[in-house]
């Protein structure tokens, strides 16, 4: 290895001469020598040497201790300070250049060599540190997310520049400053104080992230739209040094999440439409059963009130019955306006138990048209669940029409399909549609969920995947299971409500 090198400042020239042979002796170059500390920097800029050792007292203006102040500040070269005294106040003035060692004269040998070992190490050790720092802080500036570090108490100690231009702050306007006054935040919403992360993460010791709905309060009075994660900066002894907070603008997020929900709204709507295209017989036979005894019974009611047969309970009845089957025709159609209208999600109380009655009088024609017996388990007395009426009849219709559909290519017999709702435990709602059609390979159980995955050679493969779409929107969960000894079973489970009374209007 190439030896050290090293720069003596010493105002005595014998123990100048003195010093420049021992560091030959033990090993060292000695790259240079002065007495005073005015040339000592201008020496150092030149020669470049690995390590100096200052004597404290010089000649001239410069002592030892400014000189080296000015050797650190310049070029970061390593200082170990030679003295013969050793009182409180040198030292202390001394230490505040931080120094790499002190020698005091007279000193042997293996002191030189130990003390200028430490050094070299110590000052090897520390440009890794700087080189580590380096490398940190240019990644953490480079990096898209804006990114904010405090000390242990909450004060800013770094920021990078997305940061800078988020908050509307400057790291030079914001470093020392409670990272609550730089970093502003409240709820969305309610415009209520967030706590700021730093002060969460310096509270419970783990990383923690924003709640929806949170928006910054630049300095600049723009309100954004973030989410964000704090973590600790934890030290060798377990202990919480500081936090690094990193979080970005979701504005833009915000906005494709919206024309995302749109086009999912916009896809079911075309789905439903095209479910009611399919159905168009079926509807039209459950709408032309009431209208035609609307037409019988007002006939036997005109008949009752005839002069040769007049009966005024008879006709009554027929009224009554008139209007029972009006009402029945009237719900089939408000049922299919509601499917086919383009409206926006409307979240209300439901009970989904009439949800499902008036989503099988829809099919009812279509189950005896292909000789499927129905069996319809519905529990009474079910809280209720919060949801959109036309998005979760759009769930039942699809599964029911699938079990239709199942049976049809089977030759099983009997046919059958049930549909039932139960409670899972005190909190969720289980819908269950099970046919003993043709079923499914169990092995694509998940894959039927994949948008434009269909096994059906007309099928476009959309139906399934907007009903998981839908269930899991309603925070719920929708899977498949294979029925016993033939057949599919489809499971969706949604989250009851404890209070409110639902609203069954189509």
């Amino acid at each position: 290895m190439t030896p050290a090198r090293i720069l003596v400042v010493e105002d005595d020239f014998v123990v100048a001469r003195d010093i420049r042979q021992k560091l030959i002796r033990i090993g060292y170059s000695a790259v240079g020598s002065t007495a005073r500390g005015e040339d000592a920097l201008a020496l150092a800029l030149e020669a470049r040497p690995d390590l100096v050792l200052m004597d404290i007292r010089l000649e001239g203006a410069v002592d030892g201790i400014e000189a080296a102040q000015r050797i650190r500040e310049s070029c970061r070269v390593p200082v170990v300070f030679l003295t013969a005294y050793a009182d409180d106040e040198t030292v202390k003035r001394a230490s505040l250049t931080e120094p790499f060692g002190y020698l005091i004269k007279p000193f042997e040998d293996f002191q030189l060599r130990t003390v200028i070992e430490v050094a070299l190490y110590k000052h090897a050790a520390d440009r890794k540190v700087r080189d580590s720092e380096r490398r940190f802080v240019a990644t953490l500036s480079s990096i898209g997310d804006a990114v904010i570090a405090t000390d242990d108490e909450a004060l800013v100690t770094f920021m990078n520049s997305v940061a800078e231009a988020l908050t509307g702050w400057t790291l030079a306007a914001a470093i020392g400053r409670p990272l609550s006054e730089v970093f502003k935040i409240v709820n969305e919403e309610t415009r209520k104080v967030v706590e700021d992360p730093a002060a969460k993460v310096l509270r419970l010791g783990v990383t923690v992230g924003l709640a929806n709905h949170t928006v910054l309060l630049a300095r600049d009075g723009r309100e954004i739209p973030i989410d964000d994660s704090g973590s600790p900066i934890i030290d060798d002894d377990n202990r919480i040094t500081g936090t690094v907070l990193v979080f970005r603008d979701i504005t833009e997020r915000r906005h494709v999440e919206a024309e995302l929900r749109k086009a999912q709204e916009d896809l079911a709507r075309v789905a439903r439409l095209t479910t009611i295209g399919e159905l168009t017989v079926s509807i039209a036979h459950e709408v032309s059963q009431p209208l035609m005894a609307i037409v019988t019974d007002a006939a036997a009611c005109q008949s009752w009130l005839s002069k040769d047969r007049l009966n005024v309970y008879e006709a009554m009845r027929s009224a009554e019955r008139i209007e029972k089957h009006g009402h029945r025709a009237g719900d089939v159609v408000k049922s299919i306006r509601a499917l086919t209208r383009k409206t926006t999600v409307t979240m209300a109380l439901l009970d989904i138990n009439t949800v499902i009655a008036d989503t099988i009088d829809l099919l009812r024609s279509e189950l005896r048209q292909n000789e499927i017996s129905l069996e319809v388990y519905l529990p009474s007395g079910g809280r209720a669940v919060s949801g959109d009426r036309v998005q979760l009849q759009q769930v039942i219709l699809n599964l029911i029409k699938n079990g239709i559909e199942a049976m049809e290519a089977s030759t099983q017999r009997p046919r059958i399909l049930r549909v039932s709702s139960q409670f899972d435990d005190a909190s969720t709602l289980q819908i269950t549609v099970a046919d003993n059609g043709i079923g499914f390979d169990s092995a694509k159980a998940e894959d039927m969920f994949d948008a434009f995955f269909t096994t059906k050679p007309e099928g476009v493969g959309l139906g399934l995947s907007i009903c998981r779409s839908i269930v899991e929107a309603h925070g719920g969960r929708l899977w498949a299971l294979r029925n016993s000894p033939k057949g599919s079973i489809f499971c969706f489970i949604l989250p009851m409500t404890a209070d409110g009374a639902p609203d069954n209007n189509p």
